[in-house]
């Protein structure tokens, strides 16, 4: 799993067993830093031509089997059902019928030499789905005893049930916005969100901030790259020459309250992703909202995604519907993933 605030590629090794219900044992995990040339090209994807991805598609994807190939060695792993990869995502755009995540081609098999399932985002476009969020899914299954679920990565995603159904969307930037802030000033990020708590906040950008036409939309919705640097940056950049702690002060409570505003009626929330680790951040929600804000272990904090993508794989490898129409608005449930075999 690779995420827009580009930390890396997080990989698990997880035993899944289902019984009266599914459970699951992350046995290993760790999270592979970017090589500085491979970062480099995967922060400038949005503003590739569609040839230019294809070619960089190449490339990442036979950096990935080499990482992959890292991980199992490391570890001695002998055993493996098959690989579940999200790849990483170029384009989204599903307004115009449009996702891309590399690291989705058939060279994953070939170089590994084992079964792999992935671009699990393309079919649902294709239905008219917006392709995300896919994570609900795997939380309705593996994490049954929470009412809501928020990821605070490059993006603030729930999930959740209204009347009765499982819906999800993307609620605001978060990671994407705050890293670069912080690498303005040499920092990768804003560690447990102590500059932001030095800051204060700028009462014109945030009421700008507010006033965006995303927070009006109804579900299902989705954030991308592009939507942040049309909308976001050029209304940030008219306050750049505010002090970076005020700046990332004024995101942060920001964040917090279209949060907040979206938790209404929800007793107990799980918090995973980067910004589990923002004190400050994950303070300023609690003090705007009622229900519980749970922020469980480490392993469940930094590996939620990938353990997910693991088990969307293990259902399109049982033919188990894993993408819902109520979470991504597609004409239909379905079970989408590509599978390549490495023996055929």
């Amino acid at each position: 799993m690779s995420g827009t605030s580009l930390d890396g590629l997080d990989i698990v090794y997880v035993k899944f067993t289902q019984d009266e219900s599914w459970s699951f044992d992350i046995i290993y995990s760790k999270t592979y830093k970017y090589e500085d040339s491979v970062a480099k090209l995967l922060i400038d994807l949005s503003n590739k031509s569609l040839e230019e991805i294809k070619e960089i598609d190449i490339h990442y994807s036979y950096k990935l089997a080499e990482i992959l190939s890292q991980f199992i060695n490391q570890f001695s792993i002998d055993r493996i059902d098959f690989i579940s990869s999200h790849g990483h995502t170029a384009i989204h755009d599903p307004s115009n019928a449009i996702t891309y995540q590399i690291g989705n081609l058939p060279i994953l098999s070939k170089k590994i030499n084992k079964d792999v399932i992935c671009d699990f985002r393309v079919q649902d476009v294709k239905l008219g789905g917006q392709g995300a969020p896919l994570v609900p899914v795997g939380e309705k299954y593996l994490f049954r005893e929470y009412d809501s679920f928020i990821n605070l990565g490059g993006f603030a995603n729930i999930s959740k049930y209204q009347n009765n159904k499982l819906i999800a969307y993307d609620i605001c930037p978060v990671n994407i916005i705050l890293n670069n802030l912080s690498k303005k000033i040499g920092k990768d990020y804003d560690d447990k969100g102590s500059m932001a708590l030095s800051g204060k906040t700028i009462i014109d950008l945030s009421k700008e901030l507010d006033k965006l036409e995303y927070y009006k939309s109804i579900p299902p919705k989705t954030l991308g790259v592009e939507w942040v640097d049309k909308n976001l940056i050029p209304l940030i950049n008219k306050f750049i020459d505010h002090p970076i702690e005020n700046l990332l002060n004024t995101f942060s409570n920001h964040i917090a309250t279209q949060i907040a505003n979206n938790l209404n009626n929800i007793e107990k929330v799980l918090v995973t992703g980067g910004g589990a680790y923002n004190d400050y951040l994950i303070n300023m929600i609690r003090t705007r909202t009622n229900c519980k804000i749970i922020i469980p272990s480490n392993n469940i904090i930094e590996f939620k995604e990938a353990l997910i993508f693991a088990f969307l794989g293990v259902l399109r490898h049982q033919n188990i519907n894993n993408c819902y129409s109520s979470v991504t608005g597609a004409s239909k449930d379905h079970c989408s993933g590509k599978i390549f075999l490495s023996k055929v």
